[in-house]
């Protein structure tokens, strides 16, 4: 037996007429104009969906997606093309990553940078400037409120790390002391105006040069320590492309970036050539 609340049927005599009148009142509108839009919308649904689920609309779909991305590229990062290591960023936090291919995460960290020479890295996290070696051991750590965007600069015998604090730009020595705002400075990043988005479409420029264009978006594009080489990442694709630029042109592909680094990641430094 249904179980039925109190007044139920009295409540459903109510509604109904509440319906009834409102469709009494309402203005008459012709068929075609009132669902044409939508069972166009709906009759293109259906149709795209029936062609993804037929073989021909499966080798089309699969042909797009080919459309975006290097088509020779590797299904994963074998190597580097040249020289030095990189530092990235994914959600899972920072990695190094050896010419070989190979790579250690190193920590739940956010930005980083290596020191001039490669020998350290600098990183932040919540509220913490942290130095570290290549191996992900802690060197030393400043607590500071909410830390982003380290440089590392100098030569081998004095360096020093600016970064920024709570929207303030501040300096600390290489060994951690001396920790000090600074006056903020105009400064224009290396490879400015790099990457051009038009239409859709994403170009790489050397010099005023496009020496590499695809489709959807590039993120970054950075420069090789031995200045041969341009990584270009590019999230559209879920790939990372080497290009290098010089006579003949090369350009080496590495497919499925994201799952490789758990999201898809952002560069942080390329050092050293040695």
């Amino acid at each position: 037996m249904r179980f039925r609340a109190p007044a139920e049927q009295e409540a459903q005599e109510r509604a109904w007429a509440v319906v009834r009148r409102a469709y009494a009142e309402r203005q008459p509108v012709a068929w075609p104009r009132r669902h044409a839009r939508p069972l166009a919308a709906a009759t293109l649904v259906a149709a795209v969906a029936a062609a993804a689920l037929s073989p021909p609309g499966r080798s089309f779909l699969h042909s797009l997606r080919e459309a975006v991305g290097v088509k020779e590229a590797e299904p994963a990062l074998f190597s580097l093309p040249t020289g030095g290591d990189l530092l990235v960023t994914s959600r899972k936090g920072l990695w190094l990553v050896h010419r070989d291919g190979s790579k250690r995460l190193l920590g739940r960290y956010r930005d980083a940078t290596f020191s001039p020479h490669g020998l350290f890295i600098a990183a932040t996290r919540a509220n913490q400037l942290v130095a570290l070696d290549p191996k992900g051991n802690v060197r030393w750590t400043l607590a500071r409120p909410a830390p982003r965007h380290p440089s590392w600069t100098g030569t081998r015998s004095d360096t020093r790390i600016t970064y920024v604090s709570l929207g303030q730009l501040r300096m600390v020595a290489g060994d951690g002391t001396g920790d000090h705002a600074v006056r903020r400075r105009s400064l224009s990043p290396a490879g400015a105006a790099t990457i051009r988005r038009r239409g859709g479409q994403s170009a790489v420029l050397v010099g005023g040069r496009v020496v590499f264009r695809g489709t959807g978006s590039f993120d970054q594009a950075v420069r090789s320590p031995d200045g041969r080489w341009l990584l270009v990442t590019w999230p559209t694709a879920d790939q990372w492309v080497f290009v290098r630029p010089g006579t003949p042109r090369r350009i080496v592909g590495a497919s499925r970036i994201s799952v490789q680094f758990g999201g898809f990641p952002r560069v942080q430094g390329w050092c050293c050539a040695g």
